[in-house]
């Protein structure tokens, strides 16, 4: 029987040098969120069975030891992965509950890879987190562009944000993102700067001013911006820079294959590039 919890906020401690990034990102979604966090690690069976380091990925010292004499070997037994994940989990749990005791905490321990994990939870989940250098075979992008749920992507360190960056580009997946954002109170808090970039016509000025009613209206307080630029990766990191923001939001590869494939995606681009915490929202 699953104890998969709904509604949770689901951190994928995948890759060691993320792991506390993850944790801490999940702690800020979850308090606002109000949600429980569902530590999830992955042990994929049929995969090359290489050890990986996960000792010292925490400030937690009393099983440290055991951790890295996992490391000492090139190669775990199924066993021995088990085991090693365990300590993670048990690790990771130790951790949430000495940074914020009110913080409700499960552990979700799959033999599967991370695709398949997400995959399980990805009808239930609230908000997925992941680091932005994970450890499975299946690269970023793939992981981000099967989901259904809203992935959070974050960099070591994670800085809690005060202001958001939502790029704004009047298609369904923006506008599914938009009604996600005057409901969630993940973003309550925040500056909410929305961003189009286009041509400066009556239609983009219009569809951008509706926008940001929006969001005024669900009480965020926002701001609003159109950029008349043909590179939308460097526009988008430019008035992110300029303006000093902490979370940069966007639907996840809305692009045709085709155009993709000419041009290349501009979500690919910007997982790529960008330093800051990535929400990506599904493709509507």
């Amino acid at each position: 029987m699953s104890n998969l919890k709904p509604d949770s906020v689901i951190a994928c401690l995948d890759c060691p040098d993320h792991v506390q990034a993850v944790l801490e990102a999940s702690m800020w979604a979850s308090t606002r969120l109000q949600a429980p966090i569902g530590l999830l690690h992955s042990v994929p069976s049929l995969q090359q069975k290489a050890a990986v380091n996960y000792s010292g990925c925490l400030n937690i010292d009393d099983e440290n030891m055991l951790l890295e004499q996992f490391t000492t070997k090139e190669h775990l037994s199924n066993c021995e992965l088990k085991s090693q994940g365990k300590l993670l989990l048990h690790q990771a749990t130790t951790y949430c509950e000495q940074q914020r005791k009110k913080l409700k905490t499960y552990t979700l321990h799959r033999h599967e890879n991370l695709n398949e994990s997400i995959d399980y939870v990805d009808d239930k989940a609230q908000l997925i987190i992941i680091g932005h250098n994970v450890t499975c075979k299946a690269t970023l992008s793939q992981l981000v562009r099967v989901s259904h749920c809203p992935i959070l992507v974050t960099h070591a360190p994670f800085l809690p944000p005060t202001t958001a960056l939502f790029a704004f580009d009047n298609s369904p997946t923006s506008h599914k993102l938009l009604n996600w954002l005057c409901k969630t109170s993940l973003v309550r808090a925040l500056t909410v700067h929305i961003v189009m970039i286009g041509k400066d016509n009556s239609e983009n000025c219009d569809a951008l001013r509706e926008a940001y009613a929006r969001l005024k209206q669900a009480g965020i307080k926002s701001k609003k911006a159109l950029l008349d630029c043909r590179d939308v990766t460097a526009a988008l990191h430019y008035y992110q820079n300029e303006n000093d923001i902490g979370l940069l939001m966007t639907g996840a590869f809305g692009q045709s294959r085709i155009r993709t494939l000419l041009q290349g995606s501009d979500t690919k681009k910007l997982l790529g590039s960008t330093k800051t915490p990535y929400l990506l929202f599904p493709k509507a």
